[in-house]
């Protein structure tokens, strides 16, 4: 698995389902740049754990936005798919009401250079080629700061669903990092104390936590 921390997130063109329903072609990450962007990546439309997560990033979308954060989703799906989820009421297993971006990485280039495609590509004796398990992207986020610049990843089993509010937490680690010059410690939330990068203020803290 790569680690793609500290280096600039891999640019992509692809076709995307936006505004809950409008499909626009060459959607790319450059459009953002001076935003912050969460990245996740899920492994397929019309499944199970998939459309919480869309739905807990949609319910937490307005505290995104007020801290300059832009949320794009992105699966290996066709946008055609993603269109069609998105008109299927909730109740009936559908996404409707989803209004960020949802990517359709169909030649599977996104999530290969994000490094969380599932399932291998070979080619055996006769020259044809052959998959090892789903060619899906693995539940996958990326913080990529106003440069461009990916500063945290988590990637997760296809079973296992993410935390919203872990996503929140990082982005103001992040923005209190650039805003106070403050490192944040184990837990640390939003209005909690941080800590300058110091013995003597690592000491400090310690001593009042």
């Amino acid at each position: 698995m790569s680690v793609l921390v500290g280096k600039m997130a891999p640019k992509f063109s692809a076709n995307a389902v936006v505004d809950g329903g409008k499909i626009v072609n060459n959607f790319t990450l450059e459009q953002f740049k001076g935003k912050y962007v969460i990245l996740f990546f899920y492994p397929k439309d019309f499944t199970f754990v998939c459309p919480t997560e869309l739905f807990a990033f949609q319910e937490k979308l307005q505290d995104f936005k007020s801290r300059n954060v832009e949320v794009i989703a992105v699966s290996t799906d066709t946008e055609q798919s993603h269109w069609g989820w998105l008109q299927m009421d909730k109740n009936h297993g559908g996404i409707k009401g989803i209004t960020y971006p949802l990517v359709a990485d169909t030649n599977k280039t996104i999530s290969t250079n994000y490094d969380v495609l599932a399932g291998d590509i070979d080619w055996n004796d006769e020259g044809e080629m052959i998959a090892t398990g789903e060619l899906i992207a693995y539940r996958g986020l990326f913080l990529i700061d106003k440069t461009g610049k990916v500063r945290h990843q988590l990637v997760n089993d296809l079973p296992l669903g993410r935390s919203v509010d872990e996503a929140i937490r990082i982005v103001d680690a992040l923005q209190h990092l650039e805003e106070f010059g403050e490192v944040c410690p184990a837990n640390w939330v939003k209005g909690k104390e941080a800590m300058k990068a110091t013995h003597e203020g690592v000491a400090d803290y310690l001593s009042k936590n």
